[in-house]
């Protein structure tokens, strides 16, 4: 164990989230979506939330600054009565670590799959919501200049 660390992070998803670079983007998906058959990597988080997973990765993964929207969710399908009030608790998080994020990209259904399939990893969790996943596209931790 280390101090500070969420126990929610893995010691999996900890070094996945390290090994990422500048753009490399990580998909947060609800129990529903095809993770097995979508990942290069894959951590599962069975017993979480995405709300949980993501509130405890911001706290280390900075977001893209050098793209319109560093943060995706999947558009609710045409004809699906479905109105996600999750979005607004990510949008709570995301602005909770990143003050100057704006807005979330929508992404098809069938588009989001194909990113997903290009993404670094997606981490499956146990979340119940619809229309609950999201992709982040990381960024880059500035280091102060030194003298």
């Amino acid at each position: 164990m280390l101090k500070g660390i969420p126990t929610i992070l893995s010691p999996e998803l900890l070094k996945i989230i390290m090994e990422m670079g500048h753009g490399d983007e990580i998909i947060i998906s609800d129990g529903n979506f095809p993770g097995a058959s979508n990942a290069t990597k894959l951590v599962r988080c069975d017993g979480n939330t995405v709300s949980e997973i993501l509130d405890a990765m911001l706290k280390f993964l900075p977001l893209d600054q050098y793209v319109e929207a560093p943060a995706a969710l999947m558009e609710v399908v045409p004809g699906d009565n479905v109105t996600p009030v999750i979005w607004n608790e990510y949008r709570n998080i995301v602005t909770k670590y990143e003050p100057q994020f704006k807005e979330f990209d929508m992404v098809e259904r069938f588009a989001f799959y194909e990113r997903a399939k290009k993404a670094y990893a997606i981490v499956t969790t146990g979340e119940t919501a619809q229309y609950a996943n999201i992709i982040l596209k990381k960024g880059v931790v500035k280091m102060e200049e030194k003298g």
